[in-house]
């Protein structure tokens, strides 16, 4: 039988493991940027992996170009402790948008996309252009086209469900709206939105101390983001995970009436 877990897949040769890591690339990002075959020589060069024999995770990094700096699609999936699939993080890079240095400090020392330290002022021009959290380019909008993928590929490993971590505040609401649950969390997301409503304590700290702490940002999914990046829950945003079943929709929404 074929393997069903990252760390099964990883024993196998390495043209093997490509040919099935490749599965969960949507087909309109490669056709967006013109990527030859993943199979070819040119392919082989513009997708790069980290999938050592013998571990149980795979960091994955497609680029649409020989050198450029930022990888069109990153993701980084391990095995959960009963075996199933969870994605610890997955980015969708529009290389043709400007980049904000928010992932390092201005000495090149890594910033772990602003959860271990913070470069303050890439991240003050990333908000004004409209970036969220842990954004170093704009999005690709394919999100919906690669979580298709991605449940193929879910499924051909014989499973029904997998599970994210979302990052940030932002990648939780935005993985409601594609349908997925809480494994645990939705209490801590219900809070938060409480928080933000008139009269809440999270309310009362928008109050224009930073430029992440606008009273704007009390209805906005982005803003709000960025005003919990800054501190505003006097912790870090963790201990928030999902999990989506193939095919089906949760309908949870813990930010009612908020706009993106």
């Amino acid at each position: 039988m074929p393997p069903s877990t990252i760390g099964g897949i990883n024993l196998l040769p390495e043209t093997e493991k490509r040919a099935i890591y490749s599965r969960y690339i949507p087909a309109s990002l490669l056709e967006k940027y013109n990527i030859p075959p993943l199979s070819s020589a040119a392919g082989y060069n513009l997708l790069q992996f980290r999938f050592a024999s013998g571990s149980s995770d795979v960091e994955m990094r497609l680029y649409h170009e020989v050198n450029f700096p930022d990888p069109i699609l990153y993701a980084h999936l391990t095995d959960t402790m009963n075996g199933q699939i969870h994605t610890l993080l997955y980015i969708l890079n529009d290389p043709d948008s400007p980049r904000f240095d928010v992932d390092k400090m201005p000495d090149g020392s890594p910033t772990q996309f602003g959860t271990l330290r913070r470069n303050i002022e890439a991240e003050t021009k990333a908000h004004a252009a409209g970036l969220a959290p842990g954004q170093v380019r704009r999005g690709l909008r394919l999100l919906g086209r690669a979580i298709e993928a991605f449940e193929g590929f879910v499924t051909a490993l014989g499973h029904e469900m997998y599970f994210v971590e979302p990052l940030y505040y932002h990648n939780a609401v935005i993985f409601e709206r594609y349908g997925f649950s809480y494994q645990m969390g939705k209490r801590l997301m219900n809070s938060i939105h409480d928080g933000f409503q008139q009269g809440g304590d999270l309310h009362a700290q928008l109050d224009g101390s930073t430029p992440f702490r606008q009273p704007e940002a009390a209805n906005g999914i982005r803003k709000r983001s960025w005003a919990i990046h800054d501190g505003i829950l006097g912790e870090p945003f963790t201990n928030v995970t999902m999990y989506k079943r193939v095919g089906k929709t949760a309908g949870i929404n813990t930010t009612p009436e908020c706009e993106w």
